[in-house]
């Protein structure tokens, strides 16, 4: 990967909505040079998908949780229970197995404090969890920032 492949995904970071040619433009590429650039990039993997980036506030999910996880268990069927368990919940944004004190963090977006407690009780109704610690979001400072490419 080169400075130009860093400067199209660094752009495409910020408005993944640009046109080819906008884009082209904007990296000093031909749209043609720029077309094949971003195919090798998807071919690659390292471009993944495009998406959009909603405001969590603005579809009424004013609240964030960071949920902390220790587990007994650490079978691979007993991951992949759990994994299924955790990716059946729309709320659950981020899903991480850790290396430390946790096992696994959660993050979770709800509408208030009610309804992560539902969200909870929905979690483990389905998986049986040695300990969880609930950590309340008072403020995203830096939220779904760009790779540093």
């Amino acid at each position: 990967m080169d400075q130009i492949d860093k400067s199209i995904l660094r752009t495409l970071q910020r408005d993944a909505s640009l046109s080819q040619r906008e884009l082209a433009d904007k990296v000093g590429l031909s749209q043609n040079a720029c077309w094949r650039r971003l195919h090798t990039l998807r071919a690659n993997g390292v471009i993944k998908g495009e998406t959009l980036r909603l405001s969590q506030e603005a579809i009424g999910l004013g609240v964030t949780v960071f949920v902390m996880v220790r587990t007994r268990y650490h079978s691979r069927e007993w991951l992949s229970h759990f994994r299924e368990a955790v990716l059946s919940i729309p709320h659950i944004v981020d899903f991480h197995r850790l290396a430390g004190d946790y096992d696994y963090m959660l993050k979770i977006v709800a509408k208030d404090m009610n309804a992560f407690d539902g969200i909870y009780q929905i979690l483990i109704s389905k998986v049986e969890l040695d300990t969880v610690t609930s950590y309340l979001s008072m403020e995203a400072i830096a939220d779904s920032r760009d790779m540093p490419v």
